[in-house]
């Protein structure tokens, strides 16, 4: 494929390519910010003078994840040069595979330029009447994709814009938005949507804000049980607002909406050339009685539209609380009050006052976001500590606030550290940003931050609609603590396996690559928390029969197993930079918290276990290792053919290694880790150095190396490789890895090198299947499933299922 030339060169390509809709929203808050069909404007004598003779757009949806080519043709019919502008709105998690520009028959792919220089390349070749290109983000920060063209006299140009989303689950449908706005008139416009669903379509249906009689004519959609067409291709005569005037009619919104059947189980494995997706949503559980504390804002900003909608939406969603829900409401301007000094039962009584109270909300003063946050963090503590939460139940706080802080702490990060320090991943945080004034990056890391998702509710009529329909996506948590557990002699890596919360009507999603010799069926299970007891689903997938389902229709985006498996990827890992190392997300792919049965309501943040054993071989591959005994000096393991030991002196108070030192018989070397460094010894010269202080060292028959995260590995030929870490996430301390573990001899034996013996594992518990016993050189061991958080590649950890011993 050609190069662009000097004066074709993209200006923002990069930011182009990672365009997304900031909020993303868009009305009624479902993901509402979709694809145009693009805008076309010209400067010149007349607009169409710059005509689009042809305008396609192909979406094929493939089990949800939606491929999407949208094709211009534009020709100058003018004497004189022409620009035009090809414009695109993209979904909020949707991702540019790919654009080109088609000019005089020969193809250009997107390069990526420095603006400023790009600017002006672009700038000479439209005086020098050449066709010219440019890329740019603009609207609302990265929400459109466009590119100005300069078009030479009677020259053609195709514009071909690719992209990708994961259609997400929002109260009970998938949504698939084009926004339609050509501007002029086109001979060959088109759009069509493909549907493939092998779970089975429950029911579909179209929606548009631009439709009449005439028009719904050129709409066809044709259904079976797993697929579905849909045809929008309008006459010339069905486009034009009335036969005299040549302008069109269509500008506005097509949504195309629909749902899949649901087994028992509650979900469906799907597989393609060496890749699955387990889709997860199981609709027959009762709601999880929630805590929730809704923080207003009505300082100054709010006056007027704002916070009469405010009102207007608090008082119906204080309606549709459930009389086992316990709530409190937080209003602030430049200082926080509270309604009442302890959460309340939604009784009627409360609630009708609740919204009595709410309907004297009056907006001014300024905007004291920090002190009200602690503020409704602190009524849930003490709730907690007087007992007074739901066994079970869910904590959550709803922020909603239009504007930056002006009042008390004003700094964005102390404010978000704050509130990530007090919430401490106990709770779930929500925030709403009302209009534009607000920073919305501010208020989404915040979200991350604590377990949540933020979302911008735009100023319009419908606003009251808006922070609604944001209420019911969290009104009703189904399970708490969802882990995803795959078999490890089929399955080689997976995306984000552990979710916080599962709310009705939406869907949890992981996908994930096979190993290159799996099994023939694939079979998973689904742990989670009710209200009060544990869960778990069991489900298997055959994978040649998968295989061959998405193999045989032509109408579907093949191989797009493996682009969904990399975009939740991608997205995971956007999620990740866009918060702190540490303390992780409970929302992230990175962390979550557990909240088994007989607990207190409100569980503590999921911790790193003292060790996690990778155990080869045995049908469970890792065991996570929690000290729990009155012990100080503990030996850990030994084993004589490999000639190394290793002890520790653990700190019961305070659940932690003080040091862990290993020693190797040959070469003779000595290493001992503290929280403060590690010390080399070797032939009575001792070297001190500090954790995360770069280290390569090769000695006859051993490596030692440490890299900038801070972990120390000691590796030799043949021999099991030790590592150890100063953990700074939740539950820190000293961390012992231990890989190629299958090399211990066996004459192994300590604390953690007896699990390296025979050891048998037993059936699970018929009443409590997360509970199961193993029996090791005589001794029994009770062991539990939990979430735990596997240190093993620094903070902020990965969450994983784990079954778990206390020694």
């Amino acid at each position: 494929m050609p190069k662009w030339p000097q004066h074709l060169q993209g200006v923002g390509w990069s930011l182009a390519m990672a365009t997304k809709c900031q909020g993303g929203e868009g009305r009624g808050g479902q993901g509402r910010c979709g694809a145009h069909f693009p805008s076309l404007s010209a400067s010149g004598k007349a607009q169409n003078d710059v005509d689009i003779y042809s305008l396609t757009v192909d979406s094929k949806v493939s089990s949800r994840f939606a491929h999407t080519v949208i094709t211009s043709r534009v020709v100058n019919r003018a004497d004189a040069i022409q620009e035009a502008t090809f414009q695109v709105e993209l979904p909020k998690k949707a991702f540019i595979t790919n654009f080109s520009m088609v000019i005089d028959g020969v193809t250009y792919p997107g390069n990526i330029k420095e603006k400023a220089a790009a600017q002006e390349q672009y700038s000479a070749a439209v005086a020098r009447g050449e066709s010219a290109g440019l890329v740019r983000a603009t609207g609302r920060k990265t929400e459109q994709f466009q590119v100005s063209v300069s078009v030479a006299p009677a020259a053609k140009v195709t514009f071909e814009l690719v992209y990708e989303e994961l259609l997400a689950r929002h109260l009970g449908a998938y949504e698939l938005l084009l926004k339609v706005r050509p501007q002029q008139l086109v001979k060959h416009l088109q759009m069509d949507i493909h549907i493939f669903e092998p779970q089975g379509i429950s029911f579909l249906e179209t929606e548009s804000t631009f439709l009449t009689n005439k028009l719904a004519e050129a709409l066809t959609t044709s259904q079976n049980k797993t697929k579905a067409h849909i045809r929008f291709k309008p006459t010339l005569s069905q486009q034009q607002k009335s036969p005299e005037k040549q302008d069109t009619v269509l500008d506005g919104n097509f949504i195309v909406r629909y749902d899949v059947d649901r087994t028992v189980s509650g979900g469906s494995i799907q597989i393609e050339n060496g890749y699955f997706v387990h889709y997860f949503a199981p609709d027959s559980l009762s709601t999880i009685p929630k805590n929730v504390i809704f923080v207003i804002d009505k300082s100054g900003s709010m006056m007027g539209r704002k916070i009469t909608q405010t009102r207007e939406a608090l008082i119906k969603i204080l309606s549709d609380l459930s009389p086992h829900d316990q709530f409190n409401l937080i209003s602030f301007n430049a200082e926080a009050t509270k309604w009442k000094p302890l959460l309340v039962p939604a009784s009627t009584e409360n609630v009708n006052e609740a919204k009595s109270y709410a309907t004297g909300i009056q907006a001014q003063g300024g905007t004291n976001i920090n002190d009200a946050m602690l503020m409704a963090v602190q009524l849930l503590e003490k709730a907690n500590r007087e007992e007074l939460l739901p066994a079970g139940s869910v904590t959550l706080i709803i922020l909603l606030t239009d504007g930056d802080p002006t009042a008390g702490e004003t700094n964005p990060s102390k404010i978000q550290k704050n509130v990530r320090k007090a919430i401490n991943g106990q709770h779930s945080l929500f925030c709403l940003g009302f209009g534009f004034d607000v920073s919305y990056s501010f208020l989404e890391k915040m979200a991350l931050e604590n377990g949540g998702l933020a979302r911008r509710i735009y100023e319009d009529s419908d606003s009251a609609l808006q922070l609604q329909d944001f209420y019911q996506q969290v009104a009703n948590p189904l399970m708490t603590s969802v882990a995803f557990e795959y078999p490890s002699n089929a399955v080689e890596s997976v995306t984000q396996d552990a979710f916080r919360v599962f709310f009705k009507g939406s869907e949890l999603v992981v996908a994930g690559k096979l190993r290159d010799q799996s099994p023939d069926v694939l079979s998973v299970r689904v742990w989670g928390q009710l209200h009060k007891e544990n869960i778990t689903f069991v489900m298997e997938s055959h994978v040649a029969e998968q295989e061959e389902t998405f193999q045989s229709p032509k109408y579907i985006f093949h191989s797009f197993m493996e682009r969904l498996w990399a975009y939740l990827t991608i997205q995971q890992l956007l999620e990740q930079i866009a918060t702190p190392s540490q303390p992780p997300s409970p929302s992230s792919p990175l962390a979550s918290f557990t909240c088994p049965q007989n607990t207190p309501a409100v569980p503590a943040p999921v911790q790193a276990p003292s060790v996690i054993l990778p155990l080869p071989g045995q049908s469970v591959d890792r065991l996570c290792v929690d000290l729990r005994r009155p012990q100080e000096l503990v030996n850990l393991l030994s084993d004589r053919d490999q000639g190394v030991e290793v002890t520790g002196h653990y700190e019961t108070a305070k659940a932690r290694f003080s040091w862990i030192e290993v020693t190797f018989e040959n070469p003779q070397l000595q290493v001992h880790a503290s929280p403060e460094h590690v010390v080399m010894t070797r032939n009575r010269r001792s070297s001190a150095y500090k954790w995360k202080e770069t280290l390569y060292s090769v000695m006859p028959g051993l490596k030692v190396t440490m890299d900038k995260a801070g972990l120390l590995l000691l590796s030799r030929p043949d021999k099991v490789t030790i590592g150890l870490l100063f953990w700074d996430g939740p539950g820190k301390g000293l961390r012992l890895l231990l890989q190629d573990t299958d090399r211990f001899s066996s004459h192994v034996n300590g604390t953690l090198g007896q699990f390296y013996q025979d050891v048998l594992w037993g059936p699970l518990d018929t009443a409590d299947d997360s509970k199961r016993t193993l029996k090791v050189q005589g001794h029994d061991y009770s062991a539990t499933r939990k979430l735990k958080l596997d240190y093993q590649e620094g903070p902020p950890g990965k969450e994983i299922s784990c079954w778990s011993v206390e020694l």
